[in-house]
């Protein structure tokens, strides 16, 4: 009896290895050798999976099916990606084909652009035709408030071929004329934040223009008419509408930041804004982050001219690259008494106006 049972886990042991060794051979035999960022477990249970989904994945989602764009994002996951392509009925099984990008590590892959996709061909070939660079084309998305580094650390994942450093050598030469803004210094501020869908190929100078352009076709008449009613240039807009950006955490409050800043403008105050002060820092290691945050008493007295507690008047150029909304905040600002703002205590994001420096006080957190 006892022989019996070391035969039979012996015969379970062998059974078992046989299973640990077949299973990785044939998922090697069909779809290759597996991803090496995946570890012993993951490579069993990937290749497990892989030959459950075998048919699934050879299968096309409509062998008569129409070809069709697919737009892949600059941030999106394979997850997301996946769930798309089951969506537009390009194929059968999102969880199917996120096990064979995993399997192959062609999840790493994925490259942004718009791609022509057709429900005919296998999961296979979908994957294989995503990890293609050749796209003609990019979505290329820039967000209201990044400064120039920002939209320069976003290239690399973008899939446009512009090294960071060409990009912020090309935003230190002056817009096109055609953001009517003569005395820019840079093309920091003119960079106007917004989705593009432009061609992988695009240059450094290129990509600038196309920004520039966008900025251009978004500064109306009335604005800059708003902007002379402030007493402002075109070019002073668009410096104070990139604080009134960082400033403002809730849309609705923008043309009331607008007006304070406006106020201690015209009565010859300093702005005393903290996101000059961030600027000015530049890149915060520690946190890995551009915008530090909170300020030390220590970093409130930076010597820059950015530095808007020490300076008067607005900083020698924009220090992020502003929303239509934050524009026009500054050409159609809120008519308001206050010259003092701070963020309220109920971590709402909104902020308590005060018309002088006793009631600003009053409004600080206890």
């Amino acid at each position: 009896m006892r022989r019996f049972l070391l035969f039979i886990i012996l015969l379970l042991i062998i059974s078992c290895l046989a299973v640990l060794i077949t299973i990785p051979a044939l998922a090697t035999q069909y779809y290759g050798k597996a991803s090496p960022a995946l570890n012993i477990t993951q490579h069993f249970q990937y290749a497990a999976k892989i030959l459950w989904h075998n048919s699934v994945i050879s299968q096309a989602a409509n062998p008569y099916g129409i070809e069709q764009n697919f737009e892949i994002i600059n941030g999106e996951t394979p997850y997301q990606i996946a769930e798309r392509l089951e969506n537009q009925e390009l194929i059968v099984d999102s969880e199917a084909f996120i096990t064979l990008l995993v399997y192959t590590g062609m999840d790493t892959n994925l490259m942004p652009g718009t791609y022509k996709l057709s429900p005919s061909l296998s999961m296979q070939s979908i994957a294989g035709i995503l990890q293609d660079t050749r796209a003609s084309q990019i979505l290329f998305v820039v967000l209201p408030g990044w400064r120039a580094e920002e939209i320069a650390a976003s290239l690399p994942s973008s899939g446009l071929f512009i090294a960071e450093e060409v990009f912020l050598r090309a935003v230190e030469s002056a817009p096109p004329q055609i953001v009517d803004a003569d005395n820019a210094m840079s093309s920091e501020g003119f960079l106007f934040p917004g989705s593009y869908l432009i061609s992988r190929d695009l240059t450094a100078n290129e990509l600038i223009t196309e920004l520039t352009l966008n900025f251009a076709s978004n500064l109306t008449p009335e604005i800059k008419a708003g902007f002379a009613a402030q007493g402002l240039t075109v070019y002073d807009g668009v410096k104070l509408a990139s604080i009134v950006e960082r400033e403002a955490v809730v849309a609705e409050e923008r043309t009331m930041i607008a007006s304070v800043f406006l106020n201690r403008l015209q009565a010859g105050q300093m702005l005393q804004s903290d996101p000059t002060v961030q600027y000015a820092l530049g890149y915060d290691s520690v946190n890995q982050i551009w915008w530090k945050n909170p300020l030390t008493y220590a970093d409130l007295e930076i010597d820059s001219p950015y530095n808007a507690y020490i300076y008067a008047g607005l900083p020698p150029t924009p220090i992020s690259n502003p929303s239509l909304e934050s524009l026009e905040a500054v050409a159609f600002p809120d008519i308001t008494p206050y010259y003092y703002f701070r963020a309220r205590c109920d971590g709402s994001g909104l902020h308590a106006f005060a018309e002088t420096y006793e009631g600003h006080l009053a409004n600080g957190c206890e």
